[in-house]
């Protein structure tokens, strides 16, 4: 707790043990002090951690500078996604709403789901394969 200006507010410190260099915190309560500053909070990660960064900064941005009281979230997760496509290659896919369910196939290390004050957002990347005329399996076929 702190007092400022007459009444206490609750303060929210974030302590870390040093890295064995002893110079600089992990990376991961780096990007946690990231989130928190920016009012920003992680659900779930598969993605390094200047990544997930790159997207939170991204999100918070966009939102910020929106010139409605609501941001558009399809110009939103389009322009994540454009980026992304951009800096990390293409096949990125980027959900943004308030409510939304979703089960999605990723590539390894590229995967991050977070909510950025009431609006949620799903990145993610996916491999891209030419589809064979092939005949699926007989399995598949109906």
């Amino acid at each position: 707790m702190e007092k400022t200006g007459g009444e206490w507010t609750e303060k929210q410190v974030i302590k870390y043990h040093s890295s064995p260099d002893g110079k600089s915190p992990p990376e991961e309560l780096k990007l946690a002090a990231i989130a928190v500053s920016l009012n920003i909070r992680l659900r779930s990660a598969d993605m390094p951690f200047a990544m997930q960064e790159h997207a939170l900064r991204l999100a918070r941005s966009f939102i910020d500078s929106s010139s409605s009281r609501r941001p558009n979230l399809t110009l939103l997760a389009r322009s994540i996604k454009k980026e992304f496509d951009r800096c990390h290659g293409l096949a990125w896919h980027c959900v943004a709403g308030k409510s939304f369910g979703s089960f999605v196939t990723h590539s390894p290390g590229g995967f991050v789901y977070f909510s950025v004050d009431s609006y949620y957002l799903l990145l993610f990347k996916t491999e891209v394969h030419l589809i064979s005329e092939n005949p699926p399996p007989a399995t598949c076929r109906r």
